[in-house]
């Protein structure tokens, strides 16, 4: 009896069947790697004209020539506008005979003042008389370098009818036409000069990389790209010539200007560019895929695939972000295999299979 009773149980046992061990989560990997990578500091610019000039005239008058088209490039001297010139003609002239006349005289009293002085020796005339001839002649010499200064002065405000470039820029809109009367120094200017070659490109940069930023640039010059967003391919090269004197307390940042030379004329003032300060270069650092970094209560970490194709958890702690990728500071090492996708059915000591594609 008793053998037979364990033969019954010894069926029953047989008879029910074992859980079929958990399927393998199919995943995507990739392996975590160095490089040596740039330091950078990345934000967005703003291009800026390197010098702006704004043209007024410095006396009223007519305008009779405009001597460019608006948007032209002019060069530093290059003549732009033409104030009625005759007016101011006609006064250096008045001033100029003015000038002559009083010559005239003044010679004739230095004369007249050497004949008195040797009849006063001789005793031919008084005191009185020589010293009235030395006055008449000090006070035509007067007259004639009054006279001279009028003439120069003339000479200047004709030389206003006749405005010129102070720089070399791009045109804007010009704001002044040929007959129009001009005033002096008026509200409102007759043209805008840009300064674009080269150029300045601003943009800010977080108080605390002040201190990098003043220790680079003491030791060389900082290259500076200037990342155009529709032609991101071809970046400007420039480097930094200008960090501000003051951190703005309303932002944390400090402002910063970069130089190109600016020979395509790529670069526009008004223009936003994404920024790129090269500071130096980093051997050995550790590089995972931004995909692999997980968030999660205790912070970051990744699912690591083990050589037995199971995962786990790694907490890391990560720097930067890198053209897709994460610098690692701590938790991974060169050719450790982490999940890039597929992280949401994982747990625990699962086992995976690495698919080339999901």
């Amino acid at each position: 009896m008793a053998f037979l009773l364990a033969i019954i149980f010894s069926i029953a046992a047989c008879s029910e069947k074992q859980p079929p061990p958990p399927a393998a989560v199919p995943v995507l990997v990739a392996e975590v790697k160095t490089q040596t990578v740039p330091v950078e500091i990345r934000n967005i610019g703003n291009v800026e004209a390197y010098a702006t000039v704004s043209i007024k005239s410095r006396l009223a008058g007519q305008l009779v020539r405009v001597n460019f088209k608006e948007g032209q490039d002019v060069k530093e001297g290059e003549l732009l506008f033409v104030i009625d010139p005759r007016p101011h003609e006609a006064a250096l002239k008045t001033v100029e005979a003015n000038l002559e006349k009083d010559k005239a005289l003044a010679g004739k009293a230095q004369s007249d003042l050497k004949r008195y002085a040797e009849m006063v020796r001789k005793q031919f005339v008084s005191q009185q008389d020589y010293d009235q001839a030395k006055a008449t002649a000090e006070s035509l010499a007067a007259v004639v370098n009054a006279d001279q200064v009028a003439v120069q002065n003339a000479r200047l405000n004709l030389s206003y009818c006749y405005i010129k470039a102070p720089i070399s820029g791009r045109t804007g809109n010009l704001l002044a036409n040929q007959g129009n009367m001009i005033k002096e120094n008026a509200d409102t200017a007759m043209l805008v000069i840009n300064q674009i070659q080269p150029i300045y490109v601003t943009f800010a940069v977080p108080e605390k990389n002040l201190p990098t930023l003043k220790k680079f640039m003491a030791q060389e010059k900082i290259k500076v790209e200037a990342v155009i967003p529709t032609d991101p391919q071809h970046p400007e090269a420039g480097v930094l010539s200008f960090i501000n004197n003051a951190v703005d307390l309303t932002t944390g940042t400090i402002q910063c200007k970069a130089t190109y030379d600016n020979a395509d004329k790529k670069l526009w003032p008004g223009l936003f560019v994404n920024v790129v300060v090269k500071l130096t270069e980093e051997p050995n650092v550790i590089l995972a895929p931004s995909q692999a970094i997980q968030s999660g209560q205790e912070g970051q970490f990744v699912w690591l695939v083990k050589p037995d194709l199971t995962v786990e958890t790694r907490p890391v702690e990560t720097e930067r972000n890198l053209n897709g990728d994460v610098v690692v500071k701590q938790g991974l090492a060169a050719g450790d295999r982490v999940v890039i996708d597929g992280q949401i059915r994982l747990v625990k000591g699962a086992k995976v299979e690495i698919k080339s594609g999901l």
